[in-house]
């Protein structure tokens, strides 16, 4: 088989689709299949048990995963036909304009990767190759170069207010513009796939899940005063029992997973201590909606944590509406939860999305390898091998 790849990542889609036909006329076949259905069964295939149970899994009996899905279905695309094509000064066609501006910044596409943890159960390299995946075609979530970056935090209980200030200026330190507070997730939603296989992957002693706060200078601080010896020492017991990493990881677990939320006021103290953009992730709501508006932030992402925090409730899709009718107008409104293919993010976006994010489907890619296991793969990497892909076998309106 003959190893041929297209050159340009950045290509417009119609030359990125006759590359990957050239390269079949020379044997080449893509190292995955394009049909973004098969992902999910191919992934589970990939993966541990363990780890495809904590990114596959539901809370409850999964019912708002389940709705997130279905809504897309309720919606079609209806094209417009001899609509001319958009020319450039000389005069040569183009394809329709992508651009956009979210929080303020130019964007190629309005499309971002959804913060997902602990990426290195999936693939070794982790975050890092999503993060070179994302920033080969521009994405937003680019980690080097001039790429933007964002950050989201999970915030900590307030009477460790000092090591929120900490991981906000570690934030802005490394080039980060704007923050996301996802608001839903001061609990581990009750997911019973997690449960069955008995794991959490932010208490395992480990750097995996909790990498942010073992290499925070306050929280090292903390830890130390508390149990007199450093998170990275193997000697020591704390009071639950545990040493070194494992009893690390429980309190910083304890610190940004309460188990109570934060108040409307609680924002106030965010934006005293960070002065770029804060976007609120996890509104379900018109009241929310209109309470995040008055609470000063300049967007918020409807999202229901791709149905692993609650069951029984509303798919995102059916919300999006009334939310941008609501504050569309007055703030940035992007969305998440249930997006698994580009018809999917048209329709999000014609229901007033500003951005879409997308989560599991690139979790999936990541756990089938990229490049290599442990190595991004770039768009259009095309590979001389062919492969088997055989498949396993009521809305709130």
């Amino acid at each position: 088989m003959t190893d041929r790849q297209p050159q340009d990542t950045n290509q417009d889609p119609l030359s990125y689709e006759q590359s990957v036909f050239q390269a079949g006329l020379h044997s080449a076949r893509p190292p995955f299949t394009f049909q973004s259905n098969l992902w999910e069964p191919l992934a589970k295939d990939a993966l541990s048990a363990s780890s495809w149970g904590y990114i596959h899994g539901n809370a409850g009996a999964g019912s708002t995963y389940a709705k997130n899905l279905a809504a897309f279905h309720r919606y079609s695309i209806v094209p417009r036909r001899n609509v001319p094509s958009r020319t450039d000064k000389d005069g040569n066609l183009l394809f329709s304009d992508t651009t956009t501006t979210v929080l303020g910044q130019a964007l190629r596409f309005p499309i971002a990767m959804a913060p997902i943890g602990v990426q290195k159960i999936f693939n070794e390299a982790g975050e890092v190759a999503s993060a070179k995946a994302a920033a080969s075609v521009g994405d937003v979530a680019a980690a080097n170069g001039d790429g933007q970056r964002w950050y989201q935090l999970y915030f900590p209980s307030r009477e460790h207010d000092d090591i929120t200030i900490s991981l906000l200026n570690r934030a802005k330190k490394a080039g980060y513009t704007a923050l996301f507070v996802t608001l839903d997730t001061f609990v581990l939603g009750w997911r019973p796939s997690d449960m069955d296989n008995g794991y959490n992957p932010f208490i395992h002693p480990d750097r995996i899940g909790v990498e942010i706060g073992f290499t925070d200078p306050v929280f090292r601080a903390h830890f130390k005063q508390k149990h007199g010896y450093e998170v990275d020492e193997t000697q020591g017991t704390s009071a639950m029992g545990l040493s070194g990493l494992g009893a690390a990881a429980q309190e910083w677990t304890k610190i940004v997973f309460s188990g109570h939320p934060h108040s409307w006021a609680d924002i106030a103290f965010i934006r005293e201590h960070w002065d770029g953009p804060i976007v609120l992730k996890g509104i379900q709501s018109v009241a929310d909606a209109r309470a995040a508006l008055k609470a000063g932030v300049q967007g918020i992402v409807v999202s229901n944590h791709g149905g692993r925090q609650h069951d029984g409730g509303a798919s995102t899709l059916g919300t999006l509406p009334r939310i941008v009718a609501a504050v569309g107008s007055e703030m940035d409104v992007l969305f998440d939860s249930g997006v698994r293919c580009g018809a999917d993010v048209v329709k999000a976006l014609a229901l007033g999305a500003k951005c879409v994010l997308i989560g599991r489907p690139y979790a999936y890619g990541l756990a089938l390898g990229g490049g290599g296991r442990g190595e991004a793969c770039a768009p259009g990497d095309i590979r001389g091998f062919d492969h088997d892909y055989a498949p396993r076998g009521d809305d709130e309106h």
